[in-house]
């Protein structure tokens, strides 16, 4: 695989990138292994059991920034990203592998610090950690989690399994870890003592993962595609469409969002639309229901979580063409959602 020295990664962009990795290697795979351009790598495993194989890499300075994040929530917040893949599988998390490398006059406080937050979610998930690697750098902080999890191989969902006039639907409201982060990137923290913005930041620093939501939706025969929201719906659900050869419509209206991001929205000068469709982290389920069926899946939902599911939308024909609406009317918007080679 060669890239002409014309060409460089920012005209392919993150998820040009990626379709050149997985062009070049999935076509090797053995059968009924599933590899790249999925939330999870799916590797059949005991029976009717199958692996779920994720992992993220988090830099200091792109991911997050160690002068505003706490050691312990960082520490919580790279387990709980990577379980936020397995729930997007419908899978349940086993073991974590963890490699970080830090520069040598870091605090031996922060690393218990970090470690207590790790410990923390994985208690709280059953998650063990079982090794990994560690390292020195002069440079920036960087933190590999790799996850294992596993799922009955006929109740993993896929981005790929997306049909014609399915509902889009979202678990949970979007845009406040964007507005935790544009807190945290144009204000200093000890200035963020209002109410509203201690949310958002809570929001940004200590996502929830959707594991048993994730779970429970994988055995639903309605749910059609899902993936987890970390890049921002814009992004995410150009992967679903991609994967399953669809478009889609998203209603401006029907958008979750908190009354916290509504608040500081205005107060701060934010397109609150913007802020929903293009943030990313929030970490809630993104997936698609037959239309006949949504109504019976939310009512179930309901009783056993406690709150609704978000319609936001609907899969259409038009492949590759996502279409924002608002009361009937389309919407265009500037560059939407994180792009590692082109933010």
């Amino acid at each position: 695989m060669k890239i002409k020295n014309s060409r460089q990664l920012s005209d392919l962009g993150e998820f040009g990138f990626i379709a050149r990795l997985a062009a070049a290697v999935n076509h090797h795979l053995p059968e009924n292994v599933t590899g790249i351009g999925d939330d999870c790598a799916v590797v059949p495993w005991e029976g009717n059991r199958n692996l779920l194989v994720t992992t993220d890499l988090l830099l200091d300075g792109v991911h997050f920034l160690k002068q505003k994040i706490s050691a312990r929530d960082l520490g919580y917040k790279s387990l709980a990203v990577n379980l936020s893949d397995i729930a997007a599988m419908g899978g349940k998390p086993l073991w974590a592998f963890l490699s970080i490398a830090l520069p040598a006059e870091t605090k031996v406080s922060w690393v218990d610090q970090f470690l207590s937050g790790w410990k923390s979610l994985s208690q709280k998930t059953g998650v063990k950690l079982l090794g990994g690697d560690t390292s020195k750098t002069s440079g920036a902080m960087v933190i590999n989690v790799a996850l294992l999890g596993e799922a009955q191989e006929k109740y993993i969902k896929y981005r790929s399994t997306a049909r014609t006039g399915e509902v889009v639907a979202v678990t949970g409201e979007l845009g406040s870890s964007e507005g935790g982060l544009r807190l945290i990137l144009n204000e200093r923290l000890e200035n963020l003592t209002g109410k509203d913005e201690k949310y958002l930041l809570r929001r940004h620093f200590h996502p929830q993962p959707c594991l048993r939501e994730g779970f429970f939706l994988a055995h639903q025969p309605e749910v059609g595609a899902m993936m987890d929201v970390s890049d921002g719906i814009d992004s995410d659900l150009k992967r679903i469409m991609e994967r399953s050869d669809r478009g889609a419509e998203v209603y401006l209206e029907e958008l979750p969002v908190s009354a916290s991001l509504k608040r500081c929205s205005r107060k701060y000068g934010w397109h609150l639309e913007e802020a929903a469709i293009g943030g990313g982290e929030d970490y809630c389920l993104l997936l698609t229901v037959r239309s006949e069926n949504f109504q019976r899946l939310n009512e179930r939902y309901s009783l056993k979580f406690g709150r609704r599911l978000y319609p936001i939308g609907r899969m259409t024909e038009k492949k590759g063409i996502l279409t924002y609406l608002k009361n009937g009317q389309p919407v265009s918007f500037r560059r939407l959602g994180f792009d590692h080679f082109r933010s």
